[in-house]
């Protein structure tokens, strides 16, 4: 039983991609710690369900993540809405599919490397940017959703590890030039069982496994043998985004079920 002790109470968080998967696990968990939430994603329909389950606790926001004016936007409703930020957590992304290299084409990499790197990056990058100064005024925090794939080969294709490494790249980068004023930290998930969708351009080449192969392959590739599901993740994003962690920043919380144990293999 997870016991709420209000970590959150009285912050506002923006969070992307928090309409399904992990972002809705951290959206949930968010706001039974006592934080508000704007969510920005991209799919109106899981957008009017979030709507429907939390009140007022809740704002949403139709946008792209790999676009200024719509992570702007989303800011901005918070801000009107609930009075201040307190907390970005970026988590919008796709994935690649373990497409692997060799098998790609030059015109599936270009395709392919811009619809990765411009949401896995990019929208980090602009997402930050549009919160920075709302984030400055208040001390705040920013969390990056990384990845197991952050640190080690095969945690998906080049295109998906490369994003990966950027993210981790740019964690570090920003924890050191926004010090003092904001604390930038990072979760690196290991193998959920979530809707992490993959890149347009590379659908026609994959084929998604069954729910059990997943569970058998995620389990199989950690130490701790379990398939982890969004919720198990939560709590990191709760103590980094919140007063808790104070003395924290530039680092990065592995919830991969042993990963760094051993390495991806």
């Amino acid at each position: 039983m997870v016991i709420f002790v209000g970590w959150l109470e009285g912050k506002t968080a923006v969070i992307t991609g928090g309409a399904s998967g992990v972002g809705k696990a951290i959206v949930h968990r968010f706001v039974h710690e006592g934080a508000n939430v704007c969510v920005l994603d991209i799919s109106k329909e899981k957008l009017q369900l979030l709507d429907s389950e939390y009140g007022k606790k809740v704002i949403s926001i139709r946008g792209d993540a790999r676009n200024f004016k719509d992570n702007r936007a989303a800011v901005s409703l918070a801000v009107e809405t609930f009075g201040k930020l307190d907390t970005l957590v970026l988590n919008a992304g796709i994935f690649d599919g373990f497409k692997k290299f060799a098998d790609l084409s030059p015109e599936v990499i270009e395709a392919a490397y811009n619809e990765i790197l411009d949401i896995n990056v990019k929208g980090y990058l602009l997402g930050v940017k549009a919160a920075l100064p709302e984030l400055i005024k208040n001390n705040g925090t920013i969390v990056f959703t990384v990845s197991g794939a952050s640190f080690y080969p095969d945690g998906g294709g080049v295109l998906y590890t490369a994003s990966k490494h950027a993210e981790l790249g740019l964690m570090r980068q920003m924890a050191f030039e926004l010090a003092p004023d904001i604390r930038v930290n990072g979760v690196a998930l290991g193998g959920t069982m979530t809707e992490l969708g993959v890149a347009p351009s590379l659908r026609p080449y994959y084929t998604a496994p069954t729910a059990d192969d997943r569970k058998i392959s995620i389990s199989n590739r950690n130490p701790l043998k379990m398939f982890m599901e969004p919720e198990d993740h939560v709590a990191s994003y709760v103590l980094l985004a919140s007063d808790q962690s104070k003395a924290i920043t530039g680092e990065i919380i592995s919830s991969d079920g042993g990963l760094g144990v051993r390495g991806l293999s």
